[in-house]
């Protein structure tokens, strides 16, 4: 089917009536509030086994556990959900989850590195995947798709805002008090916000409907081409996410000023909640797949600027630019994904777009790493990236317009 947007005459939607309409400022705080330890943990592991007696590599090394491990198991909850609900694997994670990374500074005096490095897994491996559930409520708690529309862009947008407080409410804890009091409020942040989300009537009720489930039964391959290929382009996307992370320390090195490296991410995740802010507002006539790469042009087009290795005053201006379009991408993703997913499997599917995206930006990671002493290669492979995903995206462009299905809203359990 073309996926397209409301017709022009129809009434502007603004973000208050998306926020007052039942449920959903419920859900998008406690989703917000239940991922904000995706922006705390990476940081708070690494200031733990730092200040216990490890050196910096190694906490490197548990904090990318901790995100590799959040990102593969992704798709197995997300398929849990699709079965049994979302309370019923929301509340175990989060309450696993938490009293992992409660008990990590344990792991120092009595495991050593061996323990560390299990806890650490085994908290990645519980996160709750609250993206996936909520982006997979949407349907049912707003049926109107221009409200949908809207609170998808509002929710892809502020996701940024978790890297921006996390890792700084987590430095003034540590320096406040210390790291494990860091972790241990993390641990309450994602405790609470998972709560309030699995208790909240559309999350505690929701099903696949019934003829979604029957459908999933007989659906062996969750995957169509095109949404494969799709997947395969958000790996580029967190390519250029994880490239440009190191690219900003190693801006802040050669320029002799640390806070570079923290206010570049927080530029660009500025930039992606301000592009989700207007691209919610707009109206849009185009099709869904035409702003999908739309938006992947104009990601790339922002990248460029950095080969010309600008300066640490006109950098944060320059990261943010690509961020403006990183939400019009992932917006559009995720419809184009609903679009193609078998029913049933939804919020799988989604689960698997996110382990797309993290599995890219670790990738990118480790491969600006190793180039970190090449200012012109680091600076160049968040574009790199990019003319990845846009390629493609290009190349998916006749296999991505199309749906099998859609109706996706699932259903209310009554009580």
């Amino acid at each position: 089917m073309s996926l397209t947007a409301p017709p022009a005459q129809a009434p502007r939607i603004t973000y208050g009536a998306v926020l007052v309409s039942p449920y959903v400022a419920r859900l998008l705080g406690g989703t917000l509030v239940g991922r904000l330890p995706n922006g705390m943990a990476p940081v708070a592991i690494v200031l733990w086994a730092t200040t216990s007696g490890g050196s910096i590599a190694f906490g490197g090394l548990l904090s990318a556990l901790y995100g590799l491990a959040s990102a593969l198991a992704q798709p197995v909850k997300g398929r849990l959900m699709d079965r049994y609900g979302q309370t019923a694997v929301h509340l175990p994670a989060a309450l696993l989850n938490s009293a992992l990374l409660v008990a990590l500074p344990l792991a120092g005096p009595y495991g050593g590195p061996g323990l560390a490095t299990a806890i650490v897994v085994a908290s990645g491996l519980t996160t709750p995947a609250l993206e996936a559930g909520l982006r997979a409520l949407w349907p049912s708690v707003l049926p109107d798709s221009r409200l949908r529309h809207a609170a998808l862009a509002l929710d892809t947008g502020t996701q940024g805002l978790l890297y921006i407080a996390g890792p700084l409410l987590v430095a003034a804890l540590a320096a406040s008090y210390t790291p494990p009091v860091a972790l241990a409020v993390t641990a309450a942040f994602g405790l609470v916000g998972t709560v309030v989300v699995a208790f909240a009537p559309p999350s505690r009720l929701w099903r696949p409907t019934p003829s979604a489930q029957a459908q999933a039964g007989v659906a062996h391959r969750l995957a169509s081409p095109g949404l494969v290929l799709l997947f395969v382009s958000l790996t580029g996307i967190g390519f250029a996410i994880g490239a440009m992370n190191v690219w900003a320390v190693a801006m802040a090195e050669r320029h002799g000023q640390d806070l570079l490296s923290g206010i570049l991410p927080a530029a660009f995740s500025t930039g992606s909640f301000l592009g989700g802010l207007l691209y919610g507002r707009r109206r849009w006539r185009s099709t869904t797949t035409d702003r999908l790469i739309g938006g992947g042009t104009f990601f790339l087009a922002g990248w460029l600027p950095l080969v010309a290795l600008p300066g640490p005053y006109a950098a944060p201006a320059a990261v943010a630019v690509p961020g403006v379009f990183l939400t019009v991408v992932v917006a559009c993703a995720y419809v184009t994904t609903d679009a193609l997913t078998p029913a049933g499997r939804t919020s799988e599917a989604y689960a698997w777009l996110i382990l797309s995206i993290g599995t890219g930006q670790s990738a990118g990671t480790a491969l600006a790493g190793r180039l970190a002493e090449q200012p012109l290669t680091t600076a160049a492979l968040p574009a790199a990236g990019a003319a990845f995903a846009l390629v493609v995206l290009l190349a998916a462009r006749r296999r991505l317009g199309h749906s099998g299905h859609q109706d996706r809203r699932g259903r209310h359990k009554t009580p």
